[in-house]
């Protein structure tokens, strides 16, 4: 087997309400940025992998592998879409790299993309409530709003966590979006603003809560021998982990963390040989604050129950001891759900050639990205290394 594996270029179009550009433009385009980054030839690819949760029911498109190799150029090649809900991308990133690591490929493009505003915000709500539990959960009136404001409200019982830590997490994650010139929010908020804001699941208001975005990104892998010929300047995936939940939230065994995350956690750890500790920074999935803060205590930068205090001493800010996404997340950044994985991989390459701009954190080598599929059924990590 190939014992590692590169990123060796990247692509990302804006995200926000993209009302001129449809969703094949949105990926061709991402595309087509990460195989000029990478500097290849397009008859190097051999395989191209698409995250996307919902395309039939967000834009009327299927056979999503086949269109998209058609309008990049790449026909003749293997392709196919990837579906994991909110964790489509980062799926798609994992069986990629499975591929180059088997040896079957050498150059693979992974893309992500979502075009979720062409429809009505009641049908986007219905489409996403497809990654709960359909029977248990969507039948009965809950949405993934409520369904992490029940989470928010139990990890506040157990733990003592506040309001104002919760919202902490969404001021951190607005002030990286204002350094980020593709995100969908790129200004800064108070706290008083995101206390103040729309009530939509008490305890959880409107900023919050991620947005419904219109984006794609895209990144191109290589094999270790590959990287070498092809790249100077390769961003190695040292380790790839997933693990499943149950997933309703009733049949958990708490609602205060997420056990697909730390099952995960403790599988990418042991592959890439390091602990919490060796981690530089990490971009995580925020759909909703509270989920910041389940996701760093589940990834071991804290025990269950600090997450809260972490935020409110700046622990995850740019200059804090875990720089927690600097995109500005989800919330801030945008959250096309099929993208959201792969803008995370683009993201973390970016800190790791040091090439983030505003944004870019202090001597980064180490990096972690981590994605959820609807309300924790499904978790992606993988660790990302500068050498």
């Amino acid at each position: 087997m190939n014992k590692k594996v590169a990123i060796i270029g990247i692509g990302i179009t804006p995200f926000g309400e993209l009302w001129t550009r449809g969703y094949r433009d949105l990926i061709t385009d991402a595309g087509t940025e990460a195989i000029i980054d990478s500097g290849i030839d397009g008859k190097d690819i051999e395989g191209l992998y698409i995250g996307s949760m919902s395309p039939g029911r967000f834009s009327g498109q299927e056979h999503i592998g086949a269109l998209v190799a058609d309008y990049s150029g790449l026909t003749g090649i293997y392709a196919t879409r990837i579906e994991g809900a909110c964790a489509s991308g980062s799926l798609a990133l994992r069986e990629a790299y499975l591929a180059i690591k088997s040896g079957e490929m050498d150059v693979v493009v992974v893309g992500g993309v979502e075009k979720m505003t062409d429809v009505p915000t009641s049908s986007a709500t219905v489409t996403l409530m497809g990654a709960g539990d359909q029977e248990w959960e969507a039948f009965k009136g809950a949405t993934f709003p409520s369904l992490y404001a029940m989470m928010a409200r139990r990890h506040m019982f157990e733990y003592g966590t506040t309001i104002e830590q919760i919202s902490q997490v969404a001021v951190k994650s607005h002030e990286n979006a204002s350094r980020n010139p593709n995100a969908q929010f790129p200004f800064k908020v108070t706290i008083d603003q995101v206390m103040n804001s729309s009530m939509i699941a008490d305890p959880l208001r409107l900023l919050h809560c991620s947005p419904l975005s219109d984006g794609a990104a895209a990144v191109v892998l290589a094999s270790e021998a590959a990287a070498k010929e092809l790249s100077r300047d390769p961003v190695w995936i040292t380790a790839s982990a997933s693990a499943t939940d149950t997933i309703a939230l009733h049949d958990r065994v708490s609602l205060s963390r997420m056990d697909s995350t730390i099952l995960a956690a403790e599988k990418v750890y042991k592959k890439a040989g390091v602990k919490p500790d060796d981690i530089d920074f990490a971009e995580v999935h925020d759909c909703f604050s509270i989920a910041e803060i389940m996701a760093i205590e589940g990834l071991g930068f804290c025990k269950l129950g600090e997450g809260g205090r972490m935020a409110q001493e700046g622990e995850l800010s740019l200059d804090g001891r875990i720089p927690t996404n600097t995109s500005g997340g989800l919330k801030g950044k945008g959250h096309p759900v099929g993208a959201t994985g792969i803008a995370q991989a683009v993201e973390a390459t970016l800190q790791l050639r040091g090439q983030a701009d505003k944004r870019q954190i202090k001597d980064a080598e180490r990096g972690l990205i981590h994605n959820v599929g609807g309300s924790g059924a499904t978790t992606v990590i993988h660790i990302l290394e500068r050498n």
